[in-house]
């Protein structure tokens, strides 16, 4: 197979790197405005942006990115939207990882390069709905794939509110062809399942992964309406239920939920065991854990 170009990946850790900054745009945006809820008279929260390094195991550069993380916000209680560019040797563990998913070449050249962004939201309002989306590339001398999603992660479920995540999600996809919604969408429902609790970690959304047709500019295109998708399906839901009061007994669901998304993440996640096999930094990588859980 012929290896992808700089400027293909160039062109895809940019598209990471504005869809990061349109978020992060749209979020303090929502910190800004006024409403009525219980935490209107807050400050509103802002990102503290760190500088993210990754270093091969002879200590030389091997890229990075940007961990952006608010916390304690009118609207946010954490969220964090990460977007990163990282390069070298796969190491033994993430070369047996990949050649078993079946990508080839993994025991004669494991170079790879891989680009990416990952969102977190876990809310202030019990009845705003967390949320995670994540889109990415990667490539090594033999293979090359795009991958991501976004899923809705309520602890107090509205069927309007998943109606209508689910059909922004449908509109971005259906002009890659109708097929694709239902396909992504019954991905994620089996990806965020947790099998040791027997349920769903929330209502669901779109999922893929190992994406490669061998036409690298529709699997991009396809991949930037994934990402173009996530304000629209979430920022509406937010808007509306952050003014809404709540009920002790309303955060305490809450506090159950995320240890429900706590587990899933630290034991099922692919990119959480990918992020920490491949030496990636573990604040980065754990950003997606909520700030506060409880178990029953």
């Amino acid at each position: 197979m012929k290896d992808l170009f700089d400027t293909e990946k160039t062109r895809a850790s940019t598209w990471f790197r504005q869809l990061r900054d349109d978020i992060v745009a749209a979020f303090e945006g929502l910190e800004d405005s006024h409403g009525t809820g219980p935490f209107a008279k807050m400050a509103p929260g802002r990102f503290e942006v760190t500088e993210t390094r990754r270093h091969s195991d002879d200590g030389s550069d091997a890229g990075g990115g940007l961990m952006s993380v608010m916390r304690g916000g009118r609207v946010f209680e954490k969220v964090g939207v990460n977007v990163s560019t990282v390069y070298g040797e796969l190491g033994a563990a993430a070369q047996k990882a990949m050649a078993a998913r079946g990508v080839p070449g993994m025991d004669s050249d494991p170079r790879f390069w891989a680009s990416g962004i990952s969102l977190v939201a876990h809310m202030q309002n019990p009845h705003c709905p967390a949320v995670h989306m994540n889109t990415r590339m990667f490539w090594t001398p033999h293979a090359w794939w795009f991958g991501g999603g976004s899923d809705l992660n309520p602890c107090i479920e509205y069927d309007e509110d998943t109606a209508h995540f689910h059909a922004t999600q449908k509109a971005h996809l259906d002009p890659h062809g109708t097929q694709l919604y239902p396909e992504l969408k019954a991905w994620a429902d089996e990806y965020f399942f947790v099998p040791h609790r027997g349920r769903a970690r929330g209502v669901g959304g779109i999922f893929m992964d190992d994406r490669n047709t061998g036409d690298w500019e529709a699997d991009l295109a396809l991949t930037q309406d994934i990402g173009r998708a996530f304000l629209p399906a979430y920022v509406p839901l937010v808007e509306k239920r952050r003014v809404q009061d709540f009920t002790e007994a309303d955060k305490d669901t809450q506090l159950v939920h995320r240890g429900l998304y706590a587990e899933y993440n630290l034991v099922y996640d692919r990119g959480t065991k990918f992020g920490l096999a491949t030496g990636h930094d573990a604040n980065a990588v754990l950003m997606s854990l909520p700030p506060l859980a409880k178990w029953v």
